[in-house]
């Protein structure tokens, strides 16, 4: 907790911290027969193995946290190979730093195809630094698989056939958010504190479809720049007691730290992305100097959930994920970023399956569109992948964080974008195979 005497320090650090950015996420000839339509079967792919890749920030200001994943998709992916792979084939998994600079995601993704081979895409993060290569991957014919950011370019299977979103998208958690609010703060003046692009405008289009009447106020901010007192000033002097922010975990270190230099205590509500408290916590640590020393600032903020968390040991995926990052894991703890990870690592192994013993890039694909929305794993809602949609989970919970845990206070709510209906989920939780490697799905 910050002591009332160190607020003169707290403010020269949030200054301080207008110095760091924030995060969410080769050239020459392609090889003969690497991509576009009728693309060889060979690439990435023998007898053996089948190579994939993916871009992360894993240096830089978007490292922490977003770095992780890819540690937790190695792992289960090393625990896949050491029960003899897919089919007989080892997944061989390449990821690469692009630093959260879509410049750099350029670059290392065509290191990636054209370089390294790869027979997939898989995970690439952020709205930002996807994008930049969202046309480079469908004009090669490169599948490209659950990318990680909830933005809606990721399901336009008409003009980008190859790529396919896999977690809920920013739009319907935003829906769900909003009709919470409307039902439980219904007299609530309501703010809104966005990031400035498709991550922001997505949230904020589902919020309004139940919030409009009760907004005054909408702040955007920049990615990269910091300073984030004139959006807090500004919310405040709307009157807005109740805030929805969907932004990334930096930010929500910076509102917090800011709104409590201010004395401005409004509901809060984050957006899955910036709400984990953990990484949280760290940043408030980081940005506040050592002023605010936890993430006791995030008790009784309230988000959204679609995954179990290790705030749930006794959950058995959470047991599973926790075994397999005990046999395979690298340094440090099991974390929300490595659960991810391996929840992406999971799907992509019922992909590989359903595409049959022999896959090609377009088998792939079409197994997904084919089978997708019968994959089983540690998801809340099931996908809504078929030949005409490539959206990902369908549903979210709204939860409270207490004491660094979260608790439900809805059930898992499932809707689909623009007028369609929220309306509680009727799948049951599924459980681990006690194997820990999923049986090969059937279309339905």
């Amino acid at each position: 907790m910050i002591r009332r005497s160190r607020r003169s320090a707290l403010a020269a650090a949030i200054a301080a911290a207008a110095l760091v950015l924030s995060a969410c996420g080769a050239g020459g000839r392609p090889a003969e027969g690497s991509g576009g339509e009728g693309a060889s079967a060979a690439v990435g792919i023998t007898d053996t193995s089948v190579k994939i890749g993916a871009h992360f920030p894993l240096t830089g200001v978007a490292a922490p946290g977003y770095s992780e994943i890819p540690t937790g998709a190695k792992a289960y992916f090393d625990f896949v190979n050491a029960a003899g792979g897919v089919n007989g084939r080892k997944i061989d998994y390449v990821f690469r730093d692009d630093a959260y600079n879509p410049t750099q995601t350029s670059q290392v993704v065509n290191e990636l195809v054209l370089q390294d081979q790869v027979f997939a895409l898989l995970s690439g993060l952020g709205t930002p630094t996807h994008s930049a290569v969202l046309d480079y991957l469908n004009s090669e014919g490169v599948p490209d698989l659950f990318v990680s950011s909830g933005s809606l370019l990721w399901d336009q299977p008409a003009k980008n056939p190859q790529t396919f979103g896999w977690q809920p998208d920013y739009e319907i958690e935003g829906k769900i958010v909003g009709q919470y609010v409307a039902q439980n703060f219904p007299q609530a003046k309501v703010g809104l504190f966005l990031q400035d692009d498709d991550f922001g405008r997505d949230g904020e289009l589902g919020a309004r479809r139940y919030l409009d009447a009760q907004i005054v106020g909408a702040e955007r901010y920049t990615p990269g720049n910091t300073d984030v007192a004139p959006q807090i000033a500004a919310l405040q002097a709307a009157g807005a007691d109740l805030v929805i922010g969907f932004n990334v975990p930096s930010y929500t270190a910076l509102s917090q730290l800011q709104s409590l230099r201010l004395n401005y205590r409004p509901q809060w509500i984050y957006s899955n992305v910036g709400s984990d408290p953990g990484l949280v916590g760290s940043l408030l640590a980081r940005f506040s100097q050592g002023a605010v020393t936890d993430a006791g600032l995030l008790d009784g903020v309230i988000t959204t959930e679609y995954l179990p968390g290790v705030d749930t040991p006794d959950n058995p995926w959470t047991q599973m994920f926790q075994r397999v990052w005990n046999e395979h894991g690298g340094d440090g703890e099991l974390t929300n970023y490595r659960i991810y990870g391996m929840s992406q690592a999971y799907t992509f192994v019922q992909a590989l399956q359903a595409a049959g013993p022999n896959p090609t890039r377009q088998s792939l694909v079409q197994a997904v569109e084919r089978a997708g929305a019968q994959f089983q794993g540690p998801w809340v809602a099931p996908f809504r992948f078929s030949a005409d949609r490539h959206a990902g989970i369908s549903g979210v919970e709204v939860t409270r964080i207490t004491g660094g845990k979260t608790e439900s206070l809805t059930p898992v709510l499932v809707t689909d974008n623009g007028d369609a209906p929220i309306t509680q989920s009727a799948s049951r939780p599924t459980t681990p195979p006690a194997n820990g490697i999923p049986a090969v799905p059937v279309a339905g």
